[in-house]
């Protein structure tokens, strides 16, 4: 099958070396910022017990259940101070994560931060490496679609998760691409499916039919399509999103949404859980950090990943 991305190596990251330790039988744990029944997280779960058993290694899968930075910051201590060989967590939010994750370091366990933040926080926090999107970047790609063949110049950013200041970088990276102030485009929609799908419709409601719609992963796509049904506007707004999954699939074959931004969540999980188990066994990691996307899915070659969707894509 043909690949859809490349994974690209970026930006060096400093690296310490450390002696080898004993044998397999590790234990691992990934931390992310996701509330539970966020289904995104399904695919890095998937990753992470698939790269386990490859590698020999026990790996735990932990979050705070409501999405809550504070909970996430106790996750992160409890796993620091508990019987744990490497930490691979997300920094959801550098200001409420760096002391746990810094405390983390300093007692001796590698660390490899994914998805959320930059190479650069992850670098000053003493991480190993950075698994994951420059997220700003995958944002101001897709306003560049938007521009090329919408020629949008308004749109609603739908956030489901304001909190996490990676998701604000996605929806300022489309307005910048669109040569517009972000201000009240993008919405705080919540995390709730019918309190999303209600705010996109007051939004449409008050501000008629924007150039384009943004949703930042299928917890907000999802609603968002329900009220661009309910209001008879499928396919009548250019519509782009994060992530992918069976619904949103559906949707680009439909025509209605435009494009999904494939991130790759299957790297961000296998990959920490490999390089941890090389770096505690053999003193040895990658001297990169690695951009795991973006990519775009479009009606072109959905077709290619509508199989593995929600398990490996």
């Amino acid at each position: 099958m043909k690949k859809l991305l490349t994974t690209t190596a970026v930006a060096v990251a400093s690296l310490t070396v450390a002696a080898p330790a004993a044998a397999e039988g590790e234990n691992f744990v990934l931390i992310s910022h996701a509330p539970d029944g966020d289904s995104w997280w399904n695919v890095i779960q998937n990753a992470i017990q698939v790269a386990g058993d490859e590698v020999g290694a026990n790996v735990d899968y932990r979050n705070p259940t409501t999405g809550d930075l504070a909970d996430m910051a106790r996750i992160i201590e409890q796993a620091a101070a508990g019987n744990t060989d490497g930490i691979i967590v997300t920094i959801a939010d550098f200001d409420v994560l760096e002391g746990p994750i810094r405390n983390a370091v300093d007692r001796g366990i590698p660390v490899v931060t994914i998805n959320s933040g930059t190479i650069e926080q992850s670098e000053e926090l003493g991480a190993l490496l950075h698994v994951g999107q420059p997220e700003y970047d995958a944002g101001y790609g897709a306003g560049q679609r938007a521009v090329e063949e919408a020629s949008a110049e308004s749109f609603l950013c739908v956030n489901h998760y304001i909190t996490n200041p990676a998701s604000v970088e996605r929806c300022q990276g489309f307005a910048d691409a669109l040569g517009v102030e972000l201000g009240s485009q993008m919405i705080d929609a919540g995390q709730d499916p019918g309190e999303i799908q209600n705010n996109v419709q007051a939004y449409l409601t008050s501000n008629p039919e924007p150039d384009a719609i943004l949703t930042l992963g299928p917890s907000s796509a999802h609603p968002t399509l329900r009220a661009l049904d309910t209001m008879g506007l499928d396919g009548e707004i250019y519509f782009g999103t994060f992530d992918v999954s069976d619904e949103i699939s559906e949707a680009i074959r439909n025509d209605i949404i435009h494009f999904a931004i494939d991130q790759q969540p299957f790297l961000q999980g296998h990959m920490p859980v490999t390089i941890l188990a090389n770096y505690v066994r053999y003193g040895i990691a990658p001297s990169n950090s690695v951009n795991s996307g973006p990519g775009f899915v479009t009606a072109d070659n959905v077709g290619l990943i509508e199989e593995l969707a929600g398990e490996f894509r």
